[in-house]
């Protein structure tokens, strides 16, 4: 179990009250909306929309903001207006027609359990958050993989997902409904698996979010975690954009372990490499 108090696992002992006035805090003026079953729904989402917006703007101003343009791995492809109102009015659709019912009905089948008074220590939140990660990779692996192999599944699932050759923000989230109750599903299970306390969950929902949003910016900047940590354990932007050019490589959706194991992993070009080749038009 991930989630353990016992005493060999937690070397950061001194900090098993570091989270509890923030837990405390949280229960007494935020309860009710915390024990939502609809909360998950809502933190992931919001956070979708408030890490994508940065990178809408700079997409925009293009040229116009050449401090980030320069990491512009694409620089001859960028997202229109169109563009980026249909693949975010996809993600709303999605979620108000798919995974909102999905979330009610579940609730009355199997309600949410009551929230616990103590909060999760460092140890644990950190072990369930990289756990949660490594897992959730590779579940995604496997499945990207499998629907790429398989044209019957990459054409009525998967392909949705490649109508831009050159992802942007707003395109993380443009996914058949197959496709994201299937990472819904993980998300839902993957914590019960790993004794998951709900602050640990919750802080893996949004750090997961941004490293998704981080994999579809275009922008290989320069203090992004693929820049960040060390060993190119992280792909990143420049992967995915590669992904996106070919295919049937850098199937990972945020660590480069699997991709390597499998001989699918592919360097990414530098940025500003690829041919110009003009704004999409839908």
């Amino acid at each position: 179990m991930w989630n353990t108090s016992s005493s060999f696992l937690l070397p950061l002992r001194y900090h098993d009250l570091f989270l509890q006035p923030l837990w405390d805090h949280t229960l007494l003026h935020h309860r009710a909306l915390v024990s939502s079953p609809f909360f998950p729904v809502l933190l992931a989402f919001s956070s979708y929309v408030l890490f994508s917006l940065p990178f809408a703007a700079l997409d925009l101003l293009g040229e116009r903001a050449p401090a980030f343009y320069r990491y512009k791995i694409q620089k001859g492809r960028r997202p229109t207006l169109r563009m980026m109102a249909a693949t975010f009015g996809r993600a709303a659709y999605n979620h108000l027609v798919f995974v909102a019912p999905a979330v009610l009905v579940s609730s009355l089948v199997v309600p949410p359990p009551p929230l616990p008074d103590s909060a999760p220590t460092v140890w644990e939140l950190f072990t369930g958050l990289l756990g949660g990660l490594l897992v959730f990779d590779t579940q995604y692996y496997i499945w990207h993989m499998v629907h790429h192999r398989n044209r019957h599944l990459y054409r009525w699932v998967h392909a949705l997902h490649h109508d831009y050759v050159a992802p942007f923000s707003w395109a993380t989230e443009h996914l058949s409904a197959v496709e994201l109750m299937t990472v819904g599903f993980w998300g839902n299970l993957d914590p019960i698996l790993l004794h998951c306390h709900p602050m640990t969950i919750w802080v893996t929902t949004i750090f997961s979010i941004w490293m998704s949003v981080e994999d579809h910016i275009g922008y290989d900047l320069p203090w992004t975690l693929n820049r960040l940590v060390p060993l190119d354990l992280f792909g990143g932007a420049p992967a995915h954009d590669m992904h996106h050019q070919k295919p049937n490589t850098n199937f990972a959706p945020f660590f480069c372990h699997w991709d390597r194991i499998f001989d699918a992993h592919v360097k990414p070009y530098e940025a500003g490499s690829y041919p110009q080749l003009g704004t999409y038009v839908m």
